[in-house]
């Protein structure tokens, strides 16, 4: 059995004393509307050979509901981000190209439901995932680090992380800007912390990767 690859961080004991995450500028931050603006976006992400990847479904509060989300995919390259709103003209289309790219890394966390619902709502086989949470740890510990450990240990920076952001709809065809940051800097700061590690760290991390 070949055994599973692991990067070992250090654990900040004080991340609220760090420095604020540079985030992205709201020009910065892309949300295409129509088939022509998601085909500009497909062109510059497939530009780049990693991108910083989420997305974000309209949470559910009751026992037994069932999201039917994702409703919101989010890119990041180094400068820039990409929100794709399910329900605009040409994001399936758009989105299925760049998640189906088997030349173009994925880079996020906790990423294993988000390849569910891609699979099963949206029928969307994503190969070239990196889920950084599957493989940073905390030295001498077990357990999956989360993006604000990572953002701290890697990018010795703070990344805000609201809730009552975090669990707001989602499925609302007008994002706030408060939903806009969010969503975009997730993607954008995974993509960070993984250009944070060494170059050799980098390497191994995309070798492992099946194709």
């Amino acid at each position: 059995m070949t055994q599973k690859l692991i990067i070992h961080i250090r654990q900040h004991t004080n991340i609220d004393g760090l420095p604020r995450f540079d985030g992205l500028a709201p020009a910065s931050i892309v949300t295409p509307a129509t088939t022509d603006q998601f085909r500009a976006a497909v062109e510059e992400i497939m530009d780049v050979a990693c991108v910083g990847f989420d997305t974000e479904s309209k949470p559910t509060f009751k026992v037994g509901e069932v999201s039917n989300g994702p409703h919101l995919i989010q890119f990041a390259t180094p400068v820039k981000a990409y929100l794709f709103r399910i329900g605009m003209p040409g994001c399936i289309d758009a989105a299925s190209a760049i998640l189906q790219s088997p030349a173009l890394v994925k880079i996020g966390f906790g990423l294993k439901s988000d390849r569910s619902r891609l699979h099963s709502k949206l029928g969307i086989r994503a190969p070239r995932l990196l889920d950084l949470g599957s493989v940073l740890r905390y030295q001498g510990k077990k357990g999956q680090v989360g993006l604000r450990g990572a953002v701290a240990a890697v990018l010795n920076a703070r990344i805000d992380k609201s809730r009552s952001v975090a669990t707001s709809n989602w499925s609302n065809p007008a994002l706030t800007e408060a939903q806009q940051a969010y969503a975009a800097n997730d993607a954008y700061a995974a993509l960070h912390v993984f250009l944070g590690l060494d170059a050799d760290q980098q390497a191994m991390l995309l070798a492992a990767l099946p194709r």
